[in-house]
């Protein structure tokens, strides 16, 4: 139906009233009609259908969100049989650099140790001693001032030895220096390590 735009404007506003809506004009009927229809659909939309599309959004996104848990969760899973043989082997390589460490009762044979070894490679020692420990979070550094003579060769056979000693043994801070009588000064501390946490769970559970 076409609105008649003449009759529009022929009408007269103040006899319209709401007593008599049976008498209105059928273009007053019209735009009434359509008004209030507008004002159904607008609160039909905001009161019920809104709510129900943020609900399917919200639903949309956390399917997203679980679908993406559940791809890392099942790739985790999948690999658990690997994960648990690596777990082994990383703790089976642990215990052997553990035994690789010296015990309490060991600690005074590796200066006899060091000894030996530098003595055989053609060295002569100035000094060799104990400084202070150091302790880590996990582990105690024994740390060993090593002062000695000799030549660059010996030197490096001396290096090389103390790399093939049973126990773990680094060598940190070396320097070599030349004396007034020609001859090499080589220093260096060498570093050795004591487990400690064993000994801090049992205090902790204490």
């Amino acid at each position: 139906m076409n609105l008649d735009i003449k009759a529009l404007t022929e009408i007269d506003w103040n006899e319209i009233e709401l007593e008599n809506i049976g008498d209105w004009p059928i273009v007053v009927k019209v735009i009434c009609c359509t008004f209030v229809a507008a004002l159904v659909l607008f609160f039909s939309y905001s009161l019920l259908v809104s709510d129900e599309i943020d609900s399917y959004k919200n639903a949309v996104s956390k399917e997203v969100e679980l679908r993406s848990t559940y791809r890392v969760k099942y790739a985790l899973a999948s690999n658990l049989e690997i994960y648990r043989q690596q777990m082994v082997e990383m703790e089976e390589k642990f215990s052997l650099l553990l035994k690789r460490l010296p015990t309490s009762n060991e600690t005074p044979g590796l200066l006899d140790d060091l000894s030996y070894v530098g003595t055989t490679s053609g060295l002569t020692f100035l000094k060799i001693g104990w400084l202070p420990e150091v302790e880590k979070e996990f582990y105690t550094e024994l740390p060993i001032k090593i002062e000695v003579i000799g030549s660059y060769h010996e030197f490096g056979d001396f290096v090389g030895k103390v790399a093939q000693l049973p126990r773990i043994v680094s060598l940190h801070d070396f320097s070599i220096n030349s004396s007034d009588s020609g001859m090499l000064t080589f220093s260096v501390v060498a570093k050795t390590y004591r487990y400690e946490g064993d000994v801090k769970k049992a205090g902790a559970k204490k």
